[in-house]
């Protein structure tokens, strides 16, 4: 039985409650949010389609409700603008967590953060410092809704389900981010082996066309629906079972890397294997020498946008 507690009741917020009980990953989730009024509607909302899902227990509630969560998701903050990165959003969700992490760990001192509020890595660094927590119980959604739009494009290209894909996005979760072309595989084989073995061919117009699908993805749904949720919240349910069931899956998630192989230390993510306390392993895959340069320059893009000012 696992105790799930969500700050922040955005579209994010929300979408994550909903997901929680479509996949049976919480079996009591707490909603906080600072309009009290939009938690309840919410919990109402997603309560009503438990009986289409897995039997849950909700309720709308403050920081003292949060009690015994083993997993904290940190939705709160202001949402990205149409035409702003990310890391525009530093300054100003920065403060609204110097709030919410002490009053969430003021009543679950023993919960894993789940970091979901953008710019993500720089706000796991941020829940990091603030906490005071291990790295291994602070962790950032990062590059898993990205890997998930790797592994479907490339499904998508080859005719393939995206299950059968192993593919991983690395970095930071936005535009300097790095696709794991070298390593990326589907069953055994490389792309470029399965690309010959089925006469698919996967030339450089392909993959410049899966690789803007990828990085501009969010750009696009914002400008048509002002905002991304579903795929997101569908990924922090991911995590939350992989957690919750201590299943030692490896997943690309946002967390502190210490220097690695000239990659500057920074949060940002690799995959990881996640059980019941966090992250058990970091894991740092094959990688050829662009893509090595391209990781390097990714956590140096975080460090220059604010990082720096936030590190151990």
């Amino acid at each position: 039985m696992t105790k799930v507690g969500i700050v922040g009741c955005g579209m994010v917020g929300g979408a994550t409650a909903n997901a929680l009980v479509l996949r049976g990953a919480a079996s009591e989730i707490v909603l906080v949010d600072r309009n009290r009024e939009r938690a309840e509607a919410e919990e109402q909302d997603v309560l009503h389609a438990t009986p289409f899902a897995r039997p849950a227990h909700l309720h709308a509630g403050d920081y003292p409700d949060l009690a015994g969560a083993r997993i904290v998701v940190l939705a709160a903050g202001v949402a990205q603008r149409p035409g702003e990165t990310r890391l525009q959003l530093l300054d100003r969700n920065a403060a609204v967590f110097g709030e919410v992490v002490p009053a969430v760990l003021r009543h679950a001192a023993d919960a894993i953060l789940l970091v979901a509020t953008n710019p993500v890595d720089l706000m796991t660094l941020i829940a990091l410092r603030v906490s005071g927590l291990p790295p291994d119980r602070v962790i950032g959604s990062g590059t898993i809704l990205d890997t998930a739009r790797f592994r479907t494009l490339l499904g998508e290209h080859f005719g393939v389900s995206p299950q059968s894909v192993h593919a991983y996005v690395l970095g930071e979760h936005g535009d300097s981010e790095v696709l794991g072309w070298s390593s990326a595989r589907i069953g055994t084989l490389s792309l470029d082996r399965f690309a010959d073995s089925i006469g698919e061919p996967l030339d450089a117009r392909a993959r410049e066309a899966i690789d803007d699908g990828v990085r501009r993805a969010a750009y696009r749904i914002i400008r048509g629906k002002g905002a991304t949720w579903f795929g997101i919240a569908a990924g922090l349910a991911r995590i939350v079972e992989a957690i919750a069931g201590d299943e030692r899956a490896v997943l690309t998630v946002s967390a502190w890397s210490p220097d690695l192989e000239g990659v500057p230390a920074m949060c940002f993510s690799l995959p990881r294997i996640l059980g019941r306390d966090g992250i058990r392993h970091t894991l740092l895959p094959d990688l050829d020498a662009g893509e090595r340069q391209a990781l390097a320059r990714s956590a140096e893009t975080l460090l220059s946008a604010g990082g720096a000012r936030w590190l151990p």
